[in-house]
Order: structure tokens, then sequence, then C-alpha cells
């Protein structure tokens, strides 16, 4: 791939300054964080991908973004039981493997291996991942707009809460950024001069995306309008005469497509090698004995692939919390209301300046009024189309849990940064006290943006901006933006503290709580005992407002721990009746973690202490929530009527 930017040795070495900076800061804020909730699956499915060449846990997320952060793991010899039943009874995939991923990775981590030692050689890949892509937007921000346009990005980038909280963790998300990224330019390389090297180039880095997360099947639409943008709008190099854009377009659309087909057929061996000891038996359907089994297995590769998009398909309708209000589905402004909340106030001022002096740059001392690099032309108009669309998707689509899924739209923001200091200076021919006045706010945001990251340091899960006006982060949003079962390690801290011999705990996740404090046990607050009375008991933030119902706590004497990501109460003695004021809420208003209709925490912390217990209790779920949900739409239906 040709990236050849407009660099200096002084802009390279600040930029690794920058990145070292974001290590230190991401990377020592993971370091204070106890496993998040699906890093648990990810990184026991990631390390019997490696050692069993097995799939089954964890379908639900392609599988290179998890071998790559386990490979540390297999190279330390980390160990794993695979005679455990939490291996043995996760051959079918629902419910067994999708309960037995959460039991195996609970494992792995604390009962296996040292826990500490563990978790921090399996972010290490991940944050080093994380910094790649720091230097990809350097080097495309340079090679759009000059070494300026690529510290400026970079400034946006390292400064990001979103890939200072997410970075190191063990998940798709940045990993599917990375590549897509590189995608993108390739693909618009490739639209340049379609050459066989960049053909084969651009197919490597698709692929990459492809086997991190499904939703990089978006990038299919991008490639899609990027192509009808240019029947609207000509780019350079393409010809004027009709006949000659025609040809010109098919021999770039067939180079792109055969960039396809060769993407795909690495996607089906990445999945054939790496499932090669796990069953055919669900394509038994097809046909039966050893005569068949050849073509089970070569079947196995698309099956898996499609078994893991039916999957993200349904759960993509999910309950959305913002702004203090829940909702039964996704809403169009839950990306855009988390975007301007959890974007640095210094972020949001450098696009409120890129978009001013854009409109009122004036024209160079040659005549011309771009500010992108000619080079790079192409490039730029791919990269605001993907932005477009997966804005768009965004504000579409009802999958509104966590802004860490807007991670590619957000690198794409920033990379929208780019052309500011070219047209800063196309403003100083023309208006030399506004182009000063611009120059100094687009030094002071950028520089505001790195402050704001180090203040913040190490609490990057709860971080909202001041334009949430002081309201708590549990008003403001839920689930990763605020709470991920990240804080245990402070509970820890704040019990030890306490000489606290028995702490309840309402946690956000699915591990047992006690691995990390083990006077504690899983609690629900809408629930209490008279055990409870006067004691304290430690509450995720999420579970306040959202997916519990517990704000009758907030009357009482607290401590917030890990800037907002949990709260320590002290109950009174006695705790009201349920309905009473001052007391937890009738079960008719209590609410299930992430809206399901059982406690499935109970479930979960049950298993990973008998994983025995996997086999029958899987069954027995199955039945108890199909059996729920059938209440649901009984009471619905009446509720209609």
């Amino acid at each position: 791939m040709n990236v050849t930017p407009s660099r200096s040795t002084l802009s390279d070495i600040t930029a690794v300054m920058m990145l070292l900076l974001f290590a230190v800061l991401s990377g020592g804020a993971a370091l204070h964080e106890s496993v998040a909730i699906d890093e648990v699956a990810h990184i026991g499915a990631g390390l019997s991908y490696l050692q069993k060449f097995d799939l089954r846990l964890n379908e639900e997320h392609p599988p290179i973004a998890k071998m790559l952060a386990a490979i540390p793991l297999v190279l330390r010899g980390t160990h794993a039981d695979y005679s455990s039943p939490s291996w043995t009874e996760s051959r079918k995939f629902l419910p067994h493997a999708y309960l037995g991923q959460w039991v195996f990775g609970e494992w792995v981590l604390d009962h296996w291996n040292d826990t500490a030692t563990t978790l921090a050689w399996v972010r290490l890949p991940m944050l080093l991942l994380t910094l790649a892509l720091g230097w990809v937007v350097y080097l495309f921000g340079c090679r759009i707009g000059g070494r300026w346009a690529g510290l400026l990005c970079l400034s946006a980038y390292v400064s990001a809460p979103l890939f200072l909280t997410f970075g190191p963790l063990v998940l798709t998300d940045v990993a599917v950024t990375f590549f897509s990224l590189l995608t993108l330019w390739s693909f618009a390389e490739i639209w340049q001069e379609p050459t066989p090297r960049k053909v084969t180039v651009f197919a490597a880095f698709l692929a990459g995306a492809l086997l991190s997360k499904f939703s990089a099947g978006l990038l299919f639409f991008s490639f899609g309008f990027f192509g009808l943008s240019t029947r609207w709008r000509s780019i350079p190099g393409q010809p004027l005469a009709k006949l000659d854009v025609r040809a010109w377009r098919r021999l770039r659309w067939r180079a792109t497509l055969r960039g396809v087909v060769y993407a795909a057929v690495a996607v089906y061996v990445v999945y054939f090698i790496f499932s090669w000891n796990q069953t055919s038996d669900v394509l038994y359907l097809i046909g039966h004995g050893p005569a068949w089994a050849p073509v089970r297995r070569l079947l196995m590769p698309p099956w898996l692939y499609l078994r893991g998009l039916l999957v993200l398909f349904f759960n993509f309708v999910r309950p959305t919390f913002i702004l203090g209000t829940r909702y039964p589905r996704g809403v169009w402004f839950y990306f855009p209301v988390l975007f301007v909340l959890k974007s640095t106030l210094g972020f949001l001022g450098l696009i409120v300046t890129a978009i001013v002096v854009y409109f009122a740059r004036g024209r160079s001392a040659d005549g011309q009024t771009s500010a992108l690099a000619p080079e790079t032309a192409v490039q730029w108009r791919v990269l605001w189309v993907t932005l477009s669309v997966f804005t768009a998707a965004s504000i579409l689509g009802h999958f509104d849990v966590s802004f860490r899924h807007f991670t590619i739209p957000l690198v794409l923001a920033i990379l929208m940064l780019a052309p500011l200091p070219n047209l800063l200076g196309r403003l100083r021919q023309s208006a030399p006290l506004a182009a000063r006045i611009a120059i100094a706010l687009t030094v002071v945001f950028a520089a505001s943006s790195v402050v704001t990251a180090v203040r913040t340091y190490p609490h990057y899960f709860p971080y909202f901006n001041a334009i949430g006006m002081g309201r708590p982060a549990y008003w403001l949003a839920s689930d990763s933006n605020v709470d991920w079962n990240q804080a245990l390690l402070e509970v820890k801290q704040f019990a030890d503290r306490h000489n606290i011999a028995k702490l309840e705990i309402d946690s956000y996740g699915f591990s047992d709580p006690a691995a990390i404090v083990p006077q504690s046990d899983v609690w629900n607050c809408q629930r209490p005992t008279a055990a409870d009375d006067g004691q304290w008991v430690v509450v995720s933030a999420n579970m306040i407002l959202d997916s519990h119902n517990c704000g009758w706590l907030l009357q009482y004497p607290s401590e917030t721990l890990a800037a907002g990501g949990m709260y320590a109460f002290r109950l009174p003695s006695p705790v009201p009746a349920a309905g009473t004021p001052g007391g937890p809420p009738l079960p008719a208003d209590q609410r299930e973690f992430v809206g399901i209709p059982v406690d499935i925490r109970v479930l979960f912390v049950d298993i990973i202490r008998h994983p025995e217990k996997l086999g029958p209790t899987s069954d027995a779920f199955a039945a108890q929530f199909a059996e729920a949900q059938a209440k649901d739409k009984a009471a619905k239906a009446k509720k209609k009527q």
C-alpha cells in the first residue's frame, strides 16, 4: 500500500510521543480494571481457537481479534482444562455453548491461571493494535493534509475517551476499525490504479475486517455508494467520454470484485482451519455416515459464519436507555447524543472550528479552493461516503447499546479534521485576523482534549463532558457507557477499607464477583431481605435506573466508586417494605438485567461455581426462558385488549 505522507522526522517523533502517552493512559487504566463483561467470553474463546482448532465458543463474533489477543497466552502456556464440563457440554450452540463460553472464560481467568497476569498479557495485543490504529490515523492525516494535519488527527485520537476506554480490552471494535480503515484506503487505491498488487492488499484488509466483526458488511454499502458517486461527480483520473468512462468504471469494479472474492476465500480458509476439530453434527441434515463427513466439513465455514450473522440479527433489537428514559427499542438520537456527551469538549470545538473555517475559506494564490492533497482526493471521498453510511446505519439501526459500536464513524470523523490546517492557511490569505483566531482556537482545543484525557485517568468508562450539566452517569446512559463490571478491584478496596466481612453486590455482569471480592455475593437491589438491614451494599450504576429499578437507594448514605461506575449504599435498619416510601419497588415494577425475563446472573454464578451443572442448567434455562417469554407475550396481549 502506497503511504508516503508529507512528514518530517520531528513530526514522527512527536507522533510516537503522543502514542506513548496514549499507551500509558489507556494501558494504565486497564491495569486498574477487572475483566469487563464480554472479555470473559472472548478470552476463553480465543485461547480455545488456538489450542484446540475449535470455534464452538462465542460464535456470535468472528474469531480474528480473539485469536490475536490469545497469542501471548498460548506462548506462555496458559492452562485450560478441556475435560471440564464448561468445554465438553458446549458442543451444542444454543443454549449450551452460549452459557458455556462464560463459564469456560471465567475458569481460564480465575481458576486455572493467575487472574491479573492472564488479563494483563491478553490485553497487550489489543493495546498494540490500538496504537497501530493511531499510527494509521496519523499517516493518513499526513497524507491528506500534511504533517500538521496528521498531528491534529492524532491528538484527537489519543485523547478520545472511547479509544482510551476500549482500546486495550479484548473486544472486536478496535480490530474492525483498524482493518476497515485500511480496507477503505486500499479500495480507493484500486480506483486510482487497479493493479494486481493493490487488489491483493485490498483483499487482505477486507478479510481482516470481515473476520473481526459482522458489522464490517456495511463496507460493501460504502463501496456501492462510492461507485454511484462517480456517476454524479467525477474523481481525478476519470475520463470524460461516455464510452471511456464506462470501460474505466468496469475495470475498477472487476478489480474490486476480485478483491472481494479473494477476501471471501481467506475468510473461508480461516474458518475451515480453526473449526477443524469442531463437530459437524449440526449439518447431519445434509447426510449421515462417513461418506458425508467431508461434505459437512467443507460446509462448516459458511454455516458458522451464517449462524453468527443470524445471532447478530436476532439480537439487533434491544431495549435502550438514554437521558433517564428507557425505550423498548433503539432511538434515532442515541448515537448523536452519546457523540456529543462522550467526546471531549476540545474535540467538539475542533469539529465546529473546521466547519466554520471550511465555509469561511477563500481561494489560494493560485486560485485553488481545495485543501486536500490532489493524490488523496479519491481516498477523501471514500472516507466521507463511508462516514455517511456508518453514521446512517447507527442512527437508523436499533442496536443502541453502547458508544463502542461507533468506533468506525468516530475514527472517520477524526480524519475529517485533516484538511483544517490547509484551510487555515487559505483563510490566512483572505482574512488574517480571523485565521489567527481560528489557529489559536485549534491549538487550544487540541491541547485541552489531551489535558482532559490526562485528568480523567484512570476512569474512562463513565466519562461524560460538561454538556451533561453535572447529571450522574447512571441518568445519562447505561451499559458499557458507564459500567461494564470493570470496577470490582475498587469494590474490593472499599470492602477492605471498611472491614466488611460479607458484601452484597448488584453487579452488571455474568461473572462471579467473589473471584475479585471474596467476601461478596450476587444481590438484587429490588429484593432486599432482613439480613440486609443496616448493611453496606454495592450497586452498579446501570442497575439504579435501567437494568434494575433501584432509584430508592439514592436517598441513603453512599460512596461513589470508580468515578460513578458503581455505588456503595448504607441501607437503613430496617429497610422499608416494598412499595412504601423509601422502600424497594413492588414486584410489578421490578426489571431484570439486560431485559431478560429471569435473573440470569444467579444462573451464571451457579454454573460458574459448579460447572457440572452446565448441561442440565442449560436445558432448564431454555425451558424457563421460553415459559417467561410466553407469559410476557400473554401479558402484553392482555394489556392491549
